[in-house]
């Protein structure tokens, strides 16, 4: 069962965390590249402000965004911002999130993402969560997976891992971390079956694309390819 409400508070920690941290650089700092290639923080910082408000349209039955264009437009005209600036837009955005997920609503309807994709209204403030979790920690700062929630890290790996599931170019694969297990990637039928062991944190990295699974270890085959998210 998910707990919309919860989750809402975890975004709202979530991002108090991410602004305390921002709000410790300065203007130059903002300019840097980020973990992200070919984004500075300034775009991470422009891409959570713009997510804020697309989920808000989300959640009140309007496209999340124009176009895919526009979307890119928005973050490229939003980057080079100051600090001030961007700590603000931010803050806003992410109160008019807030104030989207408190009113009254049917959180079993179902709701229209980006390219078509569909979910229960009720997992919008965790995929709301993931976005400010994972772009803290693009942004370089000292926030890393092993910071993460422990209860947000098992919830991504779950999703990211039924995600896969099933997809004809990923291999299948069991993923563990000694304690719990996930199962991902085609189905094996009668084929070898991989074992990814690893942390929580580096099992997360390599399904989030933040890590190359170079620390993750694989008995029975070769590390199984990820498409992109």
């Amino acid at each position: 069962m998910i707990d919309h409400a919860h989750d809402l508070a975890s975004v709202r920690d979530a991002t108090e965390r991410l602004l305390t941290a921002v709000g410790k650089l300065d203007n130059a700092s903002v300019t840097h590249p980020s973990r992200l290639p070919g984004w500075s923080r300034g775009h991470v910082l422009a891409h959570l402000a713009r997510n804020a408000d697309a989920l808000v349209n989300v959640l009140e039955g309007r496209p999340m965004y124009v176009s895919g264009e526009a979307r890119d437009a928005d973050i490229e005209r939003d980057a080079p911002r100051g600090l001030d600036v961007q700590l603000a837009d931010l803050r806003e955005s992410s109160a008019r999130f807030q104030e989207a997920g408190d009113a009254p609503a049917d959180w079993a309807r179902t709701v229209e993402l980006r390219n078509g994709v569909t979910d229960s209204a009720s997992r919008v403030p965790f995929r709301r969560w993931v976005e400010v979790e994972l772009h803290h920690v693009d942004l370089g700062i000292g926030y890393e997976l092993e910071d993460l929630p422990a209860d947000f890290t098992e919830r991504e790996i779950d999703f990211l891992a039924d995600r896969f599931a099933g997809h004809p170019d990923v291999a299948p694969a069991r993923l563990t971390d000694g304690t719990r297990a996930w199962r991902t990637g085609r189905d094996a039928e009668g084929g070898p079956e991989v074992t990814v062991t690893g942390s929580p944190a580096d099992l997360l990295g390599w399904l989030a694309g933040r890590r190359t699974g170079a620390a993750l270890t694989v008995d029975g085959g070769p590390l199984p390819a990820l498409p992109p998210l």
